[in-house]
């Protein structure tokens, strides 16, 4: 598809529907959420319908508010991948599961260190972006 105004080249779009439903089966055991009459809290039912299909290939369950506008449900929801993509990047690039010392003061250092690496690595990215074309 053409890149437009409304809609950048690189942007992600679909059919999303939001519903407020009190999910059957669970237990809450104490917190500010339980309540005496044992009715479960209401939380957003988010479901991700691709055009075209017959069925939605994804839903998610969110604790946020009532007044939380669809976008806002569908970006944090989508946000995943980004958080999957950088632990990838952290453990595999980076090292973050190569420590094998026994002190905990060790581990905070090897893991501070870490994403210290990767903070430099995502400034590098955002300030030199690669070229169209470039590898």
């Amino acid at each position: 598809p053409d890149p437009t105004p409304s809609r950048p080249a690189g942007e992600l779009s679909g059919h999303f529907f939001a519903l407020r439903v009190r999910p059957a089966g669970r237990v809450i055991q104490r917190g500010p959420h339980r309540r005496e009459d044992g009715v479960l809290p209401e939380c957003w039912l988010l479901v991700q319908w691709p055009p075209g299909q017959d069925e939605p290939s994804d839903y998610w369950l969110s604790d946020l508010p009532a007044d939380t506008p669809l976008a806002e449900l569908v970006r944090l929801a989508k946000s995943r991948w980004r958080v999957e993509h950088d632990y990838r990047e952290l453990k595999t690039a980076l090292g973050l599961d190569h420590f094998e010392g026994r002190s905990w003061i060790g581990w905070h250092r090897h893991v501070t260190l870490t994403a210290a690496a990767q903070l430099f690595l995502t400034q590098l990215r955002l300030t030199h972006p690669k070229a169209a074309g470039q590898t």
